[in-house]
């Protein structure tokens, strides 16, 4: 009776894992039920680990889900161990290359084959007819939750993209019109990353700061409409031209006509940024909350990268000046609380200033930052044997730390394909900044090991975009690759490269 019941477990896991949506498309928890619920029937010998392993675009098992062992992505080595248990077309056993022998159930869906669950049982233990026929039928329910699970990210990371295609276009266009007197077109990329750095200390929403990130660089589209003679005189405007240069918002609103959430953000950062809290700004003398949010951030972070940077017809501020400007026009010029929060995120926008300046680095220049705030999560670890002896690196070399620490954080909670693609193409944005910025300070400063530098750099970003595409067709096994291909590459380029570049401060 008692292994009728133990049978009955087997029949409801079964009946679960067939069910749309598997075990709350877990494959961690799917593993650890599944082994839990065969531990519990004396004619499977459960012991030690089990695993899910699927292919990837290679035609490789990769392993994806364990159980007993610490996360794959933790330790990526570990799953070393289970090279030898390949795939056959039905149930066998095999042995990892510890000894431990592993029950082996195939995944596949028709012709089309999955990957593997390998169960950890006892060394001399053979299965019966009946225990084969039973594993058969949990071979095929599990197959189809994982087929599942791979679907549902495929559609949502096609769905997120659809979105992102829109997005990239309002962006492309803002950076464009940036281009026109800032070649570098850095101001953007700064006066984005204050603006969201502000937003977040308003604590705003998730979602209305990924509305800012895509509307802010549109704050100066309307420019495009303004001529040559004007937008690209070196010395003050007349009185004429600063009128004609004024209507660079009403420009930006006609452009941005619609009723999309992304272009409505636009239109109004366009239209007021130049709108004052008092109602002393232009073009319709707005006041208070009668200004878009969206466009009060957007009014400091402006003001404040202008500020601070050097132009043909100004010399940058020093920002302790810059900052004691803004704060004092708090409640005129300004919203009081967006410059109370500007002023609480300064850590991180003096940190901004820093990874995407303009000028060309000076492997000597000493910098001290304000330390930034981290999450209690840090998957990938700064020491100071990373160090390059290069402070302006060393920076950069962080922050590509904390957008790998974001991309696994999602992975490790499970945000889904679409999360961890938004920050794969964030991290491959910001690499394409600091490899540039590399790049030219060893060119300025005649870098033997440029060229090979360069190629590795080229590497990388080839590898990314690899990892974007294979996220389509393999969104579980890629992400674990993803994780691993970073944590190793990060370390190991700084290690044995970009240590060298510590012969430009010493040489």
């Amino acid at each position: 009776m008692h292994q009728d019941l133990q049978t009955v477990d087997i029949g409801k896991l079964i009946i679960r894992l067939s069910a749309a949506g598997g075990l709350d498309l877990d494959l961690d928890g799917m593993l650890a039920h599944l082994h839990e619920v065969l531990g519990k029937l004396p004619a499977f010998p459960v012991r030690g680990t089990s695993v899910i392993r699927l292919y990837n675009s290679e035609n490789r098992l990769v392993t994806v889900a364990q159980h007993g062992l610490p996360p794959v992505w933790q330790q990526p080595a570990a799953a070393d161990r289970f090279a030898p248990l390949t795939a056959v077309e039905g149930i066998s056993l095999a042995q990892a290359t510890d000894g431990e022998q592993f029950l082996v159930l195939p995944l596949a869906i028709g012709n089309a084959r999955l990957g593997q669950a390998a169960i950890g049982v006892a060394g001399d233990w053979q299965p019966g007819t009946g225990e084969i026929a039973l594993l058969t039928d949990l071979g095929t329910a599990l197959s189809g939750s994982v087929s599942y699970l791979m679907m549902k990210e495929t559609l949502a990371l096609r769905e997120m993209e659809l979105e992102d295609a829109r997005s990239q276009v309002i962006k492309r266009l803002g950076i464009a019109s940036e281009f026109r007197d800032n070649e570098t077109g850095m101001h953007i990329m700064r006066m984005t990353n204050i603006a969201l750095a502000i937003a977040k200390e308003l604590a705003m929403p998730q979602k209305q700061r990924d509305i800012l990130s895509v509307a802010a660089p549109m704050h100066d589209v309307g420019k495009i409409g303004i001529s040559d003679a004007i937008m690209l005189k070196p010395g003050r405007l007349s009185e004429e031209e600063f009128a004609v240069m004024k209507t660079h918002t009403e420009i930006g609103e006609r452009l941005l006509a619609g009723c999309d959430s992304l272009v409505e953000a636009a239109r109004d950062i366009a239209l007021c940024h130049h709108e004052n809290w008092d109602g002393s700004g232009y073009p319709r003398g707005l006041k208070g909350e009668r200004i878009s949010i969206f466009a009060r951030i957007c009014a400091v972070a402006d003001v404040f990268d202008a500020l601070t940077s050097r132009r043909p017809y100004k010399e940058a501020w020093p920002v302790a000046e810059a900052v004691g400007w803004i704060r004092g026009e708090a409640g005129r010029k300004f919203d009081p609380a967006v410059v109370q929060a500007f002023e609480d995120a300064l850590p991180e926008i003096l940190r901004i200033l820093e990874l995407y300046r303009e000028e060309i680095i000076n492997p000597r220049q000493r910098v001290k930052l304000p330390e930034p705030f981290y999450s209690n999560t840090r998957w990938v670890i700064w020491d100071a044997s990373l160090s390059v002896g290069i402070d302006v690196i060393d920076e950069h070399h962080r922050y590509l730390f904390d957008l790998t620490n974001d991309l696994i954080n999602v992975m490790v909670n499970r945000r889904g394909t679409g999360a961890l693609l938004r920050l794969l193409s964030a991290l491959s944005d910001y690499a394409e900044v600091h490899f540039r910025a590399e790049e030219r300070m060893m060119e300025h400063f005649g870098y033997a090991g440029l060229d090979r530098q360069k190629e590795q750099h080229q590497t990388f970003q080839e590898r990314l975009r690899r990892f974007a595409v294979d996220l389509h067709d393999y969104p579980v096994v890629t992400q674990v690759e993803l994780v691993g291909y970073l944590r190793g590459w990060l370390v190991g380029h700084i290690k044995h490269e970009d240590t060298l570049l510590r012969a430009l401060v010493t040489g």
